[in-house]
């Protein structure tokens, strides 16, 4: 294998995440497996893994990271931090044609940098390697079920990020008795059985959609459903997973019965805008739409959302809206009226070691063999940019490169 020079690179992005790719003992794992691996780290004082800790595990911090071969962070590298002719990997929100990151992958362009975005690296199947979907999932059920006891004064939960980690959270929830509620959770991905990772750490009983429509509990339960439980074909009423991937338009929504029953929705399914949403606005307005609190942890902003009162980000600290469905307006949390929204677009940041030390674990299992080989299909079909051009899989994005769409 060759040899491979990493630099961990501090986060320039504001406002600044606090994740790491890689742990201080994942490092010292990682080059004691490969002898040919070096890592470096620059030093940040806002991640959750501090210098010291890399140092304890013999890790050098380094401010300068020309020597580095490939330079790995966690979201969005600012444009005037590039460094020419490196190999970068992060998250590049540029795959959907983002507005907001075109002159990003257009810099990168400029400068000849090889770009391998953590959400295109994938396995022989096309499924995701690498993420933090998990704890998206676990935060995003957490907030949901949080917003709702304070919503009703039922119960209490701490706020994750005043938590130390998931096995903290846990302990209150052996402490915590939570009333009969029903809860619909969505999505057959990492952030679905997060959410689901969650209400089972809960002591939730999971119930099936039948269950869950027609009968009445004196306990909390939750239902999980999949694709195939709310989504069929106009005509055939049936579900076919490639067919609706290829054509989403071409399927119906069967999920307001569920809004009829559930108190709390946590969604966490991916949504294809030319498919069908959940419900509509006016569906909302109906005196039998009875959920309370949602926690949208895909996070899709409306219009172009599956959940039309995901109207804008939520942040960490400040993590639910009210929404009035009879106005369509933004309104004070927790009121009588309003139906409340959790929204954070960087949940695992409210567990951030947690959350490192699983992504880093999916890198030692998936990726880092794949960068020291001398050619890896793995890293190849994930290089959204390489040499100064788009590669073949992502030259869809030329139009938007040159601000065509």
């Amino acid at each position: 294998m060759k040899m491979l020079k990493i630099g961990l690179i501090r986060e320039g992005k504001v406002p600044p995440d606090s994740r790491v790719p890689i742990t201080p003992k994942q490092c010292r794992e990682f080059m004691n497996r490969y002898p040919n691996l070096d890592i470096v780290v620059q030093p940040s004082p806002i991640r959750c893994y501090k210098d010291e800790e890399y140092e304890a595990e013999g890790i050098s911090l380094q401010e300068d990271m020309s020597d580095r071969e490939v330079l790995m962070g966690v979201k969005e590298v600012p444009i005037e931090q590039l460094m020419e002719g490196k190999t970068y990997y992060f998250f590049s929100h540029t795959i959907k044609k983002q507005p907001y990151n075109r002159k990003l992958l257009q810099a990168i362009l400029a400068k000849n940098i090889q770009m391998v975005d953590y959400e295109t690296l994938k396995n022989e199947k096309g499924g995701r390697i690498i993420g933090f979907g998990r704890y998206a999932g676990i935060v995003g059920a957490h907030n949901g079920l949080r917003a709702y006891g304070l919503k009703t004064g039922a119960f209490f939960l701490e706020a994750a990020h005043k938590c130390k980690d998931f096995a903290a959270i846990q302990e209150i929830y052996r402490e915590t008795t939570f009333p009969p509620i029903k809860i619909v959770s969505t999505g057959t991905g990492k952030v679905a059985y997060g959410a689901k990772e969650t209400l089972d750490a809960m002591g939730i009983r999971e119930v099936s959609p039948q269950e869950f429509l027609t009968e009445k509990f004196d306990e909390a339960v939750y239902v999980h459903l999949k694709y195939d439980d709310f989504y069929k074909h106009k005509e055939s009423n049936q579900y076919d997973r490639s067919d609706f991937y290829d054509n989403p338009q071409n399927y119906c929504c069967d999920f307001f019965d569920y809004t009829r029953t559930a108190d709390v929705f946590i969604n966490g399914i991916y949504w294809d805008p030319k498919g069908p949403v959940y419900f509509t606005k006016e569906d909302m307005k109906s005196p039998d739409f009875n959920i309370k609190v949602i926690a949208d942890v895909t996070c899709d902003i409306a219009p172009d959302s599956s959940v039309p009162s995901t109207i804008r980000p939520s942040k960490i600290g400040d993590d639910v809206y009210g929404y009035d469905p009879i106005t369509e307006k933004e309104v004070e949390k927790y009121s009588q009226n309003s139906i409340d929204v959790m929204a954070v677009d960087n949940l695992p940041n409210e567990l951030p070691r947690d959350a490192s030390k699983d992504f880093g674990e999916m890198l030692h299992k998936s990726v880092i063999e794949e960068m020291m080989k001398d050619q890896s299909d793995v890293i190849d079909l994930a290089s959204i940019a390489k040499n100064g051009s788009l590669t073949e899989h992502y030259a869809y994005l030329q139009d938007y490169v040159d601000g065509k769409a």
